[in-house]
């Protein structure tokens, strides 16, 4: 398997921009994973979108000056997981989800990217899960055939307080609803002290990968402690035929833990780890 390895450009959230790029760049990276998170990334949707051609061509333009290739383009529309999840149950709140989903298109192919990743959506409190689920299918399909006649792969990542927070949950959504992809992230399924065999028949379903350590209790680790078998994923991925992109993605908040190890060490061991193994395989 050729290993395409990435670096989220949401790590590093005390840089400007341009340094993360740089920074990125210079860690010798073949992708950037780009984060439009509401409120809490370098590039907000609510900032990138009224001029969504300019800022795109504008990105394309960094990219490129630095060598960089756009894995994929991470939509959260907004800083919690309920307020505007694609199966909110307000109409009007799907509809308004909906639109910024159809800006991410519109900015990830004018950007010359060709994967877009989002959360899948929430339980809603006071409705039967499979109300919650079935909305959710709808609104993910949906999205699947708009990212289909843009040429782009379209994947969500199963999270910790998301609709499908297990393994099986998360593969029978992705069964259950056309063209839908992963983006998949083991440190989620971790920190509930799942084993890495519990994961792993999602690889097949996976287009895009995060990366990360995590041991039982902690979604975010640091190397020594993880308890991950990344060299067993890499050989499953080779087995599966994954062509994606494998995005190390350390995030820097203060939620989960999240801001307890060193980022920037982190991101080093853990693209040491994958270039290392690679040569092995």
């Amino acid at each position: 398997m050729e290993l395409k390895l990435a670096c989220a450009d949401f790590t590093f959230p005390l840089l400007a921009h341009d340094q993360v790029l740089d920074l990125i760049a210079m860690l010798g990276f073949e992708g950037v994973d780009i984060g439009l998170f509401e409120g809490r990334s370098h590039l907000w949707p609510s900032r990138v979108f009224p001029r969504l051609r300019e800022s795109a061509r504008e990105l394309a333009r960094k990219l490129g000056d630095r060598g960089l290739r756009l894995a994929d383009v991470f939509l959260q529309t907004a800083p919690d997981f309920f307020s505007l999840a694609p199966n909110h149950p307000e109409a009007a709140r799907r509809a308004q989800a909906r639109d910024l989903f159809s800006r991410t298109l519109e900015f990830a192919v004018e950007c010359g990217g060709r994967h877009v990743s989002a959360l899948p959506g929430v339980l809603f409190e006071g409705e039967a899960a499979e109300v919650s689920l079935g909305r959710c299918r709808d609104e993910l399909a949906w999205r699947c055939a708009e990212a289909e006649k843009q040429g782009i792969t379209f994947a969500v990542e199963a999270h910790v307080g998301s609709i499908v927070p297990t393994p099986a949950q998360a593969a029978r959504l992705v069964r259950d609803t056309p063209g839908l992809t992963l983006t998949l992230d083991y440190t989620h399924f971790t920190r509930e002290g799942l084993a890495d065999r519990d994961v792993e028949p999602l690889i097949p379903h996976a287009t895009h990968f995060h990366a990360r350590c995590a041991r039982p209790g902690r979604l975010q680790s640091s190397f020594k402690e993880n308890v991950i078998d990344y060299g067993r994923v890499l050989q499953v991925m080779e087995q599966a035929g994954y062509t994606g992109f494998v995005g190390i993605e350390y995030v820097w908040i203060d939620w989960e833990h999240c801001n307890e190890v060193d980022n920037l060490s982190e991101t080093i061991l853990l693209r040491d780890f994958f270039r290392i193994h690679q040569i092995r395989t």
